[in-house]
C-alpha cells in the first residue's frame, strides 16, 4: 500500500546533473531514485556494458516521460534514466516504478533487465496518455478484485502460474471470467451492503461451450480494521510478488492493463475482506436468459437474478477443480 512518503522526499535537487538513492529492494542491476537539476523525478537503472544497439532498436517514446540511455561513471557502465515530465503525475509515476521494480526480479542480466523496463515503458503509453477517463469505478474495482481473488486460488490449485494465467479471460472480454480445462467460471460480485441479487451483464455470461459451467460470487465488504483486509493494490501487489515465471508475469502484466488498471493511491482503498464464497453449477432449470433462447430481434440483454433462485444449484467450491480434473461427477 502506497504511504504519503515518497522514495524522492529526502533527496536534494542537485546544483548540477542529478542526485539519486538506491532502491531498497533487491534487483538485478542497480536502480536508483533521482531528482535533476529542475527538481524532476528519475528512476534510473545502472547497466554494465554497452546497450546502444537494444536502446535503439527499441527505442519507445511515452506522453509524460523521458526515457534516455546515458553513459554512466564509467565507460564500462550506461544508464537508463527515466523522467517524469510532470510533477502532479508523481504518485502514478512512483506506482509504476514499483511495479518496474517488482518485475525485475524475473531479469537475470543487464540485457534481460532494460527489456523488461522498456516492455514497462510501453506499457505506461496507456496510464501516462488521457488517464482522465481512466479510473475505475467501485464496481469495477471490486469486480477485479473478485476475480484476482479467484486468480489466487486458481494458482494454487492448478500448481501452474502460466495455465492459470492463460485462464484468466476477464481481461480478454471473454463471454466468462476463467476458462480452463473445459470448465468456464463466471466470477461475481457482491458488495456487504447488496444482499439479495446478483446482476448478469448480458445473454452470453451464463452459456458456455464448455463441458462445466460455474458461477462463483464473492462478497466483499469494506473492513479496514481487520488484518485480513487487502486494497486492489494490495492484492495486485501480492500476486505480482508471487509469480516466478516469466510468462505469466508478462502474461499478468498485459491483462492488467487491459483492465485499464495503473497502481494509482486511489486504489489503496477500500480494505476488503471477502466474507461469504458461494458456488453455483450452471445447469437444466439454472434461472438464466441465453442466447440461444432468446426471441429473435432480441439482444443485449442484461437481468439479475435472485440469489434466493440459486440454492438448489449451490456445490462445494472446490467442485470447480474436480470437475475440471474429471473427478467430480
Amino acid at each position: 500500500m502506497m504511504s504519503d512518503a515518497s522514495p524522492w522526499d529526502e533527496i536534494a535537487v542537485p546544483g548540477l546533473d542529478y542526485n539519486v538513492r538506491l532502491v531498497a529492494a533487491k534487483t538485478p542491476v542497480p536502480c536508483f531514485w533521482g531528482r535533476d537539476t529542475t527538481g524532476r523525478y528519475l528512476f534510473i537503472l545502472e547497466l554494465p556494458g554497452d546497450h546502444t544497439a537494444q536502446f535503439d532498436q527499441n527505442r519507445v517514446a511515452s506522453h509524460g516521460i523521458r526515457v534516455d540511455l546515458r553513459e554512466g561513471d564509467s565507460a564500462a557502465v550506461q544508464q537508463l534514466v527515466i523522467t517524469l515530465e510532470q510533477q502532479v503525475d508523481r504518485d502514478l509515476f512512483e506506482g509504476l516504478c514499483q511495479t518496474l521494480i517488482s518485475a525485475l526480479a524475473v531479469a537475470t542480466d543487464p540485457v534481460s533487465a532494460l527489456a523488461v523496463a522498456i516492455a514497462h515503458i510501453r506499457r505506461w503509453k496507456t496510464f501516462l496518455s488521457g488517464r482522465g477517463g481512466h479510473r475505475l469505478s467501485p464496481d469495477e474495482v471490486r469486480g477485479l478484485f473478485a476475480e484476482l481473488t479467484y486468480l489466487t486460488q486458481l494458482i494454487a490449485d492448478l500448481k501452474s502460474e502460466k495455465e492459470a494465467m492463460s485462464a484468466w479471460l476477464g481481461p480478454d472480454r471473454s463471454h466468462q471470467d476463467f476458462i480452463f480445462r473445459n470448465t468456464a467460471v463466471e466470477i461475481k460480485s457482491l458488495s456487504g451492503a447488496e444482499r439479495s441479487t446478483v446482476r448478469i451483464s448480458s445473454e452470453d455470461q451464463l452459456e458456455s461451450v464448455s463441458a462445466s459451467l460455474f458461477l462463483r460470487i464473492y462478497r466483499l465488504t469494506n473492513l479496514p480494521e481487520s488484518a485480513r483486509a487487502a486494497s486492489l493494490n494490495g492484492i495486485v501487489d501480492a500476486i505480482q510478488h508471487s509469480l516466478t515465471d516469466a510468462d505469466a508475469v508478462e502474461d499478468f502484466e498485459r491483462k492488467l492493463i487491459s483492465y485499464r488498471y495503473a497502481p494509482m493511491p486511489e486504489y489503496d482503498e477500500p480494505l476488503l475482506v471477502v466474507t461469504d464464497v458461494r458456488t453455483y453449477r450452471v445447469a437444466e432449470g439454472f434461472p438464466r436468459l441465453i442466447r440461444s433462447a432468446l426471441p429473435d430481434g432480441v439482444k443485449k440483454v442484461g437481468y439479475e437474478i435472485e440469489l434466493e433462485a440459486l440454492a438448489p444449484f449451490e456445490c462445494e467450491n472446490n467442485s470447480i477443480l474436480g470437475s475440471a480434473d474429471g473427478t467430480d461427477s
